[in-house]
């Protein structure tokens, strides 16, 4: 079974109370299941992880290079300007989708550009927490044959 790292930038555990309008009334607990249960139908041994510090995640990210391991990344407001993010994400021995529960080209203009999209595999955005389902169906699809 290929383990697979879902990780998930800052606010996130916020999901449910953090603007539903945008971001839906799904709780990160239910995101985490949802991608939990996804990825065992999938074939796929997901661990779901969130933080809100930049220096976290970039570990995170180095364990899953060192490991060859898929990410499904949510960087949230890491998208667009964390370079040092940007740099680790480029070491990926594995794939990485690039994902997002809304859609950042049809909002703020600052949230258009993601430094994160040049070194990743794909990006799925726009389909609520539908995303990460999606992301994790590529993922399997990417990976099948290397378990």
């Amino acid at each position: 079974m290929t383990r697979v790292l879902v990780l998930n930038g800052p606010n996130l555990r916020r999901l449910g109370v953090r603007e539903p309008e945008k971001y839906g009334s799904t709780s990160f607990d239910e995101l985490a299941a949802l991608c939990r249960d996804a990825g065992r139908s999938l074939g796929l041994d997901v661990e779901v992880r969130q933080t809100d510090d930049e220096a976290e995640m970039i570990r995170w990210v180095h364990e899953a290079a060192d490991e060859r391991l898929p990410i499904v990344l949510n960087p949230a407001a890491f998208t667009h300007y964390s370079y040092a993010l940007r740099d680790a994400l480029a070491q990926r021995t594995a794939p990485l989708v690039e994902v997002h529960i809304t859609n950042p080209a049809a909002r703020e203009e600052f949230r258009h550009t993601s430094v994160v999209a040049g070194v990743a595999t794909g990006t799925i955005a726009g389909f609520g927490t539908s995303s990460y389902v999606l992301a994790l169906r590529a993922v399997a699809e990417l990976t099948a044959g290397d378990s």
